[in-house]
């Protein structure tokens, strides 16, 4: 193979001009988010040295990990919990995403009512009490994390995608869901102008926007006030029973503890069955410089929701407490053999199709630059959600595959990990969705030709009035998808 890299065939999208590739001149090459001037880092938390023995130890410093230690000590204040984290917290995932925390359990409406249909108004609920219980906990431990619940927009960007959103409402009053608003295109431009919008689909209250890494650190701080041990630098190498307890081997020790919650996402997990179910893909964005208040009028944007289209490779977009935009998605990049490396963040020529896309959004923008560049790796599965399980004899716990929806999904899978261990049987583990897993994905080769023949796939529906060819009928027929 000449790459070992798989992206989005780039299809009939013009190379960019001059004004793009100016825009990108003086890109920083990191995630705006963890080099906010507003917000410097915390200081870093030491290794692990030696042997710790605890009731719970949790792998991994991103949301899923914060809120599993968090929640364990709201449930018990007497329970030893440690956690260790392979870098630095919120380094990952956690620290590189857009900052839509969605109450959506099931990657929206639709992907759920194909898949877990007779429950659909049951996660619809824990999804929203979810999302109460995020911006309770943000307001109850003081989290300074640019909290805003200012719900988001689809935007059709495509004559065929209006009628999918008119669908989409009848499909919401149908389940006896409340629908989002639908906007036609003059009411979506009077929220936010652009040329390329048609309509929009306004869920008021089902989304907020966040600062991912503040949030990550407030988390952080907020268990370590409850007494969590947290260690960073301290990657889990190893996990194996020891007795009556689990032991996890660390670069510089151990620990022992009589229960374990691995929260690693995109990286190759402890438990090794699990692996197959997850092909880490890469998602990549951009930051502007802060907007004038001319260019903001320009395009309006007053009530600050954010943003996404509704193509196969959609572009997702919002506004940041200074008057940023970040403008992330549309290419995926897919590693040969499912590898996560740091040199993988980065990848040009998304940048370059980024920057060419949010001018033709907004063209009124003409001459803004963008101040930060940067990609980091996504838990993709099959199902597009969440999966659950446990492991070692009801000892372990997992809940991995958020799709990209992880900012707020990650506090249910923490609850449904502590119920796992507690061996409870709850109204989150009574569900479906929580006793099912996906599809796994195939081995390579055969992994790589079918990702790559579904963004083909996916592509061609885009610029084909959204028909979808054999191939993805096929996927969508057995359950196998691969998400932008």
């Amino acid at each position: 193979m000449a790459t070992d890299a798989m992206t989005r065939s780039p299809g009939g999208d013009s190379a960019p001009g001059p004004s793009a590739l100016k825009a990108l001149a003086d890109a920083a090459y990191r995630p705006y988010w963890l080099d906010d001037p507003g917000r410097p880092r915390p200081r870093p938390r030491p290794a692990l040295v030696g042997e710790e023995h605890c009731d719970l130890l949790v792998v991994g410093g991103g949301y899923s990990g914060l809120w599993t230690a968090l929640i364990a000590k709201e449930r018990d204040p007497d329970r030893e919990v440690v956690l260790v984290e392979g870098q630095e917290i919120g380094w990952a995932a956690s620290g590189r995403n857009g900052g839509f925390c969605a109450a959506s359990l099931t990657h929206g409406l639709g992907n759920g009512a194909a898949r877990w249909p007779d429950e659909l108004a049951e996660l619809e609920r824990l999804g929203h009490r979810n999302l109460d219980a995020i911006e309770s906990a943000v307001e109850r431990y003081g989290i300074d994390c640019d909290f805003e619940r200012t719900g988001e927009i689809d935007v059709a960007t495509a004559p065929h995608q209006v009628e999918e959103l008119r669908e989409a409402v009848e499909q919401a009053g149908a389940l006896g869901l409340e629908p989002p608003e639908f906007l036609d295109r003059d009411a979506v431009r009077a929220e936010v102008d652009s040329p390329t919008f048609l309509a929009g689909l306004w869920d008021r209250r089902g989304v907020a926007m966040v600062h991912p890494a503040k949030l990550a650190w407030g988390l952080a701080r907020a268990c370590a006030e409850l007494g969590v041990r947290i260690y960073e630098h301290t990657p889990a190498e190893r996990l194996a029973s020891s007795g009556a307890a689990m032991a996890v081997r660390t670069p510089y020790g151990r620990v022992r503890a009589r229960q374990v919650a691995l929260a690693t996402n995109a990286f190759p997990a402890l438990v090794r069955r699990v692996r197959p179910f997850i092909a880490p893909v890469y998602d990549h964005a951009l930051m502007t410089e802060p907007l004038t208040e001319e260019q903001l009028d320009a395009i309006g944007w007053q009530r600050r929701q954010g943003l996404s289209d509704t193509a196969n490779h959609f572009h997702y977009f919002r506004l940041t407490a200074d008057r940023r935009i970040l403008w992330g998605g549309y290419d995926i990049v897919y590693r040969y053999g499912g590898r996560v490396r740091a040199e993988y963040d980065h990848h040009p020529a998304t940048y370059r199709t980024l920057a060419q896309h949010f001018f033709q959004c907004f063209p009124r923008l003409e001459g803004v630059r963008f101040s930060h560049a940067w990609g980091g790796a996504i838990d993709t599965c099959s199902r597009f959600s969440a999966f659950f399980g446990s492991a070692h004899g009801g000892r372990v716990a997992y809940a991995l595959g958020y799709t990209g929806l992880g900012v707020g999904a990650t506090r249910f899978g923490a609850e449904v990990m502590l119920d796992l261990l507690a061996g409870e049987r709850t109204e989150r583990t009574r569900l479906e969705m929580v006793r099912s897993k996906p599809l796994p994905f195939p081995p390579e080769p055969v992994r790589w030709a079918g990702i790559g023949i579904t963004q083909w796939s996916m592509t061609r529906a885009d610029e084909n009035g959204g028909r979808r060819n054999l191939w993805l009928k096929a996927m969508d027929k057995v359950g196998l998808g691969f998400d932008s």
